[in-house]
């Protein structure tokens, strides 16, 4: 199964949020109509960027560097 790490953008809060999914369109979905946590407050989100992934692991390990300073760094200039 494949897995995606995806790079979401709010442009009325100018915030990012960074995620992996097996499922992308369900997950976006999730992020823009259901739930209450930390990303409805940010409400509406935009993909910026995905990566695919055949391996969970190398999704998690690639999702925690883009959280880290190097990976904010990339995502400040996409």
């Amino acid at each position: 199964m494949p897995y995606t790490v995806y790079i979401l953008f709010s442009l009325s809060h100018k915030k990012h949020y960074t995620g992996f999914t097996s499922n992308l369109e369900q997950r976006l979905i999730s992020h823009n109509e259901l739930g209450s946590g930390w990303t409805a407050k940010y409400r509406p989100w935009v993909v910026i960027y995905t990566k695919e992934f055949s391996d969970k692991a190398e999704a998690m390990k690639y999702e925690k560097w883009l959280k880290s300073g190097a990976g904010r760094d990339f995502i400040k200039n996409l």
